[in-house]
């Protein structure tokens, strides 16, 4: 039996599709809710795979958001460790600012659904090997970074280069959002803090717009999120257990 521990930034930001596979395979979950108590300060020794959800802060934000720097320690500490970890968004600039590299703004936003380039490494990566090249992803961000020293360029797309990486044998960042379900884009795009962003992005699109492209695109996002993720879970050792709930 493995433990999962997830940083998780907001409410409307969860595990989504990687949910029931975790669960499938028994391992238990503990969400740490930096929304709800940002002074936490988690034991990681305990834990076996992190994973790094998003939200709307940056990663050098620290003296507005304290809880960043606590994050970035734990990214260390498992990677020191040789454990698995898997930034999504905000996850994956944290891991590459934990690496030493530049996070800032994108030369442009990128809100819906977008063609996502695999590199040749990213076709024989672990994860991103099940990802049909040029397939579509969702994505909501606004800021980039560069790629950290010493790791792998796995894909990109036109306005941000740097989309996935991997770091080691056990560290991946992904700057889209492969684990949202047809509910969980629903749901950001009737929150008022969501639609703001959209508006003031340039991005060029309603939410209609989006929603109609997710209709097109969903299914097959699913299924390949189903593999991509279940390759992340093959790296832990089988189990059979329970799902902690947040606190």
């Amino acid at each position: 039996m493995a433990r999962v521990l997830v940083f998780q930034h907001v409410a409307a930001e969860p595990l989504g599709t990687f949910d029931p596979l975790i669960r499938a395979r028994g391992h238990r979950i503990r969400y740490i809710n930096f929304y709800r108590e940002p002074e936490r300060k988690p034991r990681v020794d305990r834990y076996d795979a992190l994973v790094v959800l998003g939200g709307p802060m940056m990663p050098d934000q620290h003296k507005k958001h304290p809880h960043l720097a606590v994050e970035c320690h734990a990214i260390e500490q498992f990677m020191q460790a040789d454990k698995p970890v898997l930034g999504i968004c905000l996850g994956s600039q944290l891991i590459a600012h934990t690496l030493g590299a530049a996070v800032f703004p994108a030369s442009g936003w990128e809100i819906g659904w977008y063609p996502l380039s695999i590199t040749a490494e990213g076709r024989n990566d672990q994860l991103l090997q099940h990802y049909p090249n040029m397939q579509p992803v969702y994505q909501w961000h606004g800021y980039t970074f560069d790629l950290p020293a010493n790791a792998t360029l796995l894909a990109g797309s036109e306005i941000c280069p740097h989309q996935a990486f991997r770091y080691g044998g056990q560290t991946w960042g992904f700057q889209f959002h492969l684990e949202l379900d047809q509910r969980l884009i629903s749901r950001w795009l009737s929150l008022p803090p969501y639609l703001d962003e959209l508006r003031v992005s340039g991005v060029g699109c309603t939410p209609e717009q989006i929603l109609n492209d997710t209709g097109r695109h969903i299914e097959a996002s699913t299924g390949t999120s189903n593999k991509v993720f279940d390759a992340f879970l093959d790296l832990l050792p089988a189990a059979g257990g329970m799902v902690l709930p947040s606190r």
